[in-house]
């Protein structure tokens, strides 16, 4: 992948399914369905809830965050008051649940939040929280099967929060063989470049730190 590519500013490894409807990298198209495939002859309808995300996109998760528009959660998930917290405290905040733009594994189209849309209750949103993959979740069938069978068709879970400042996620999934190469690939230079040029809230302490963010957040994961 390009620089542009790792950090979601382009999109040209990017390719679009209709059933069920996902973006994803053209590469990961067939392991992917593989995947479904054998979800499905266990009884799971596997959708992604959420796959490719552009830079654009995560900025706007970003900025609504940083600004107190959208909620922000501490290590537990609980919400906390962006605006009592110093700028420094709130990138910190964010980025336990939320990556930066350019930094995301979304941008690359080998990252999915995988859920089971056969267990959705009619009206429920789904809001991708530890208790709906717990046992006793409407998700906990699904991850205890994904944990058994993902690694088969080349997916691991890259958030299970031990190695990575990340909390862990139980839904996102990550196709190694692609995602790999992709984060080593994306260099801290790489991301200072994208951010740069972003309107991005709390731009100053965020490129200050960068390094060492880039190290905690994006480097450093749980790989199987």
């Amino acid at each position: 992948m390009t620089p542009a590519e790792l950090t979601g500013r382009a999109r040209g490894h990017i390719e679009e399914l209709d059933s069920p409807r996902c973006m994803l990298h053209t590469l990961v198209r067939t392991p992917f369905l593989r995947l479904r495939a054998a979800a499905s002859q266990a009884g799971f309808d596997l959708v992604a809830q959420s796959s490719y995300r552009d830079f654009d996109r995560q900025l706007s998760i970003w900025n609504a965050k940083y600004n107190g528009e959208t909620p922000v959660n501490d290590v537990s998930g609980r919400p906390v008051e962006a605006a009592a917290l110093t700028p420094a405290e709130r990138i910190d905040a964010i980025l336990v649940w939320s990556a930066l733009p350019g930094a995301s594994r979304h941008h690359w189209g080998t990252d999915f939040d995988l859920i089971d849309r056969a267990a959705v209750p009619p009206g429920y949103r789904v809001q991708l929280l530890a208790e709906e993959y717990a046992p006793s979740g409407i998700f906990g069938r699904l991850s205890v099967w994904l944990e058994a069978h993902a690694a088969r068709f080349g997916f691991f879970r890259p958030f299970r929060g031990v190695l990575s400042g990340v909390q862990p996620e139980a839904w996102h999934f990550s196709f190694a063989p692609l995602a790999e190469p992709a984060r080593r690939a994306l260099h801290v230079d790489h991301l200072r470049a994208a951010l740069r040029a972003a309107p991005l809230a709390g731009k100053d302490i965020v490129l200050e730190r960068l390094g060492e963010l880039h190290e905690r957040y994006v480097a450093r994961i749980d790989w199987p």
